[in-house]
C-alpha cells in the first residue's frame, strides 16, 4: 500500500496548487513529482525499521560503490550505458536498412539536455522504486525467484498501454518483462550497485526520445514487429527485434552471474 498512498498524497498536493494557479494538465506530473519526493523521505526511516538497515542508500544500491566487491557508480553507470546504446542500435539499425525510416541527424544542445535530463530523471526514480525498494520487499516476503519475476511482471503492467490491441499489448508486455529480469540481473552482476539499471533505463528513455526527436523520421508503414506498437509514437520494446535482442542480452547476463557466483569465484549476490 505504500505506493498508493504516497500516490494518493502527491496528487492531494498537486490539486491543491490549482487553487493558486496550476494548470489541471500539470497535475498528474507534479503529484507524480510530488509522490516521488515523499518516497524519498520516506526511505530511510522505512528501511530502519521494516529493514533492519542503518544504511539505507547503501541498501538501496546508491551508495557504497567500490565496498565489499560493489562495482563504482560510474563504472556501472557507464556499462549501462553502454548496453542501452548497443539495444538501441539494434532496434535502429534494420529500420534504416530496410528503408522503414530515415536518418535525419537533427541535433541540438537543448535536446540533448532534455534527453540527458529524462534518462536521469526516469532512471534513476523507477530504478530506486522497482529495482532498489519493491525487489527487496518482494525478497524480504516471496524469496528471490519469486521476488525477480513479480518485480518484472509489475513493471511491465505499469508501463503497457492497454489501448493497443490483444497482440500489440502482449508483446509490449513481453519486451517490458523482458526488460525488467535484465535490470534485476545487471543489479546482481554489479553486486548491489543500482546505476548500472539506472545507466541501462535511463540510457534507453532518453535514447529514445532523442531518436523520435529529430535524428530518426520513421515511415507511416514501420511494421510493428520492426519498430514496436504504438502506430506513429512506437514503444520498440514491444517490437521482434527488440524482444529477440532483450532475450540474447537476458542470456548473456544470466551466464555471466552464473560464473561469477561460482564459489571458486568468490563472489555473491549482494542484493
Amino acid at each position: 500500500m505504500l505506493i498508493p498512498v504516497l500516490y494518493g498524497m502527491g496528487w492531494i498536493k498537486a490539486k491543491c496548487l490549482t487553487l493558486i494557479g496550476l494548470p489541471t494538465t500539470s497535475v498528474s506530473i507534479v503529484g507524480t513529482a510530488f509522490s516521488f519526493l515523499l518516497f524519498v523521505v520516506v526511505m530511510p526511516r522505512w528501511i530502519l525499521v521494516r529493514w533492519q538497515v542503518k544504511h539505507p542508500w547503501r541498501a538501496l544500491g546508491l551508495s557504497g560503490g567500490g565496498r565489499e566487491g560493489r562495482t563504482p557508480f560510474s563504472i556501472a553507470l557507464v556499462r549501462g550505458l553502454a548496453w542501452a546504446l548497443l539495444l538501441l542500435s539494434l532496434i535502429v539499425g534494420p529500420i534504416l536498412l530496410g528503408s522503414w525510416g530515415y536518418w535525419l541527424g537533427d541535433w541540438s544542445i537543448l535536446r540533448s539536455l532534455n534527453a540527458l535530463l529524462l534518462a536521469l530523471a526516469v532512471g534513476l526514480a523507477e530504478e530506486l522504486i522497482f529495482r532498489g525498494w519493491l525487489w527487496e520487499e518482494l525478497n524480504r516476503l516471496l524469496g528471490t525467484n519469486a521476488g525477480i519475476l513479480i518485480q518484472a511482471a509489475i513493471f511491465s503492467l505499469i508501463h503497457t498501454r492497454f489501448n493497443l490491441g490483444a497482440g500489440p499489448m502482449l508483446s509490449l508486455l513481453c519486451g517490458l518483462f523482458l526488460l525488467g529480469l535484465i535490470l534485476a540481473v545487471r543489479r546482481n552482476l554489479d553486486r548491489g550497485s543500482l546505476w548500472g539499471c539506472i545507466g541501462l533505463h535511463g540510457g534507453l528513455v532518453g535514447g529514445w526520445f532523442l531518436l523520435e526527436k529529430g535524428l530518426l523520421q520513421l515511415s507511416p508503414d514501420v511494421p510493428a514487429w520492426i519498430a514496436g506498437p504504438g502506430g506513429l509514437n512506437p514503444n520498440p520494446l514491444g517490437s521482434g527485434i527488440a524482444i529477440t535482442a532483450l532475450l540474447v542480452l537476458l542470456w548473456i547476463q544470466r551466464t555471466a552471474f552464473a560464473k561469477a557466483a561460482r564459489p571458486d569465484n568468490g563472489a555473491r549476490n549482494a542484493c
